[in-house]
């Protein structure tokens, strides 16, 4: 479950929370102080390397695992891994999305280097794959050469990238042009296909909503977001990883014990209802959609998504529009069968796998999520 990190549950607790306020003054305001460093850090390395990867680990991947580990042994090449630490196992049991949130590090590596006058080519599964789960054996391996081709404007926007977890101005449509800008910059051969009909979108953030509610009453499947939640500013900092809730609502929450894990598990608390309204309140206000699909479903397949993923992110962020991944009705765990069923036949009529739909709109601006450090991702 993805949950709104700043309006969520701002009604719970009422004069308590303001009474905390007043009593922790200075403590409750505080910020993150090292999770977001990585966003600052971008393009401070000698190594074009190192440049290249240190806006690669700014890219977007499920529940901010930020599943990638690299080896620099070999000169100008890096060799892509997955931390198997760091997969879904309840709502992505065949590792489909976390090989996504690898196309898409692997797309912006690419934009990056281009900036350096590189190109990089990959080999994909160079040890072969397992289509039933990903292991240790390499996702990529990455050679850097020099190259004349011209860098890609989408670069431009990596550090602005969002995924905007927060309610879209019902009173602004997405442009017609802004669907076909954003559909267009898909390269990697992926289908990508939208709407912004309103009677389709309608019927669509029906279906969203419906597959938020299995998700989050699915006991495993919440469990496992609610394991990834970090409360707080110290716990983020700790752990720059999951799903963050920070600021002053949420450190008044956890300090007077409203918002825990316990409480968020419990269906009769306060805490639960309102992230349910909360999180329906996103779904309830797309303004459009976006949805990808591939004829296959390869793991080449869902690395080309990725690639197009974020290209799709990159180009709604030039255009001012906030994006979303609804990824709960594409999870292939029983639970979520038959809703999986009833979206490849509204988005992939023609046969396929929906790799990944969106909702969009335009919404708040908000900070960008944390991130670990880039030097807690190579190989030693």
């Amino acid at each position: 479950m993805t949950l709104s990190r700043r309006k969520t549950l701002a009604l719970i607790g009422g004069g308590t929370i303001v009474a905390a306020t007043a009593a922790a003054g200075f403590q409750i305001t505080r910020m993150p102080a090292t999770a977001h460093l990585p966003w600052e850090a971008a393009g401070q390395y000698a190594d074009p390397r190192m440049r290249a990867l240190s806006f690669a680990i700014l890219a977007p991947n499920p529940h901010n695992r930020q599943p990638w580990m690299v080896d620099l042994a070999a000169p100008d090449t890096v060799v892509l891994y997955v931390d198997t630490a760091r997969l879904l196992p309840a709502t992505d049991p065949f590792n489909r999305q976390i090989t996504i949130g690898l196309g898409c590090f692997l797309e912006v590596m690419r934009l990056a280097a281009l900036e350096d006058g590189l190109a990089v080519s990959f080999e994909l599964f160079p040890n072969g794959s397992d289509p039933d789960a990903l292991d240790e054996r390499p996702v990529a391996i990455c050679r850097f050469e020099p190259t004349g081709a011209a860098a890609d404007p989408l670069f431009a926007q990596v550090p602005h990238r969002r995924s905007l977890k927060e309610p879209y101005d019902l009173a602004r449509p997405v442009p017609d042009a802004a669907m076909a800008t954003i559909r267009e910059a898909g390269i990697h051969g992926t289908l990508v296909e939208g709407t912004n009909d309103p009677d389709t979108v309608a019927s669509l953030r029906a279906l969203s909503r419906e597959a938020l509610r299995i998700e989050i009453e699915t006991p495993h499947t919440y469990q496992e977001s609610v394991d990834l939640f970090r409360i707080g500013r110290r716990e983020v900092d700790a752990n720059p990883d999951g799903i963050d809730f920070t600021g002053p609502v949420f450190e008044g929450l956890s300090m007077t014990g409203l918002f825990t894990r316990a409480s968020v598990l419990d269906r009769s608390s306060t805490a639960y209802q309102q992230g349910l309204a909360a999180v329906f309140a996103n779904t309830d206000t797309a303004m459009a959609h976006i949805w990808q699909v591939t004829r296959t479903n390869t793991r080449a397949d869902q690395i080309a998504a990725g690639r197009d993923w974020v290209r799709l992110n990159l180009a709604a962020t030039a255009l001012g529009l906030g994006i979303q991944p609804l990824s709960q009705a594409l999870q292939e765990y029983p639970e979520m069968q038959n809703l999986y069923r009833q979206t490849h036949e509204r988005l992939a009529p023609a046969g396929g796998t929906v790799q990944m739909w969106a909702r969009l709109g335009y919404g708040p601006e908000i900070g960008p999520s944390p991130r670990w450090p880039l030097e807690e991702k190579i190989v030693a």
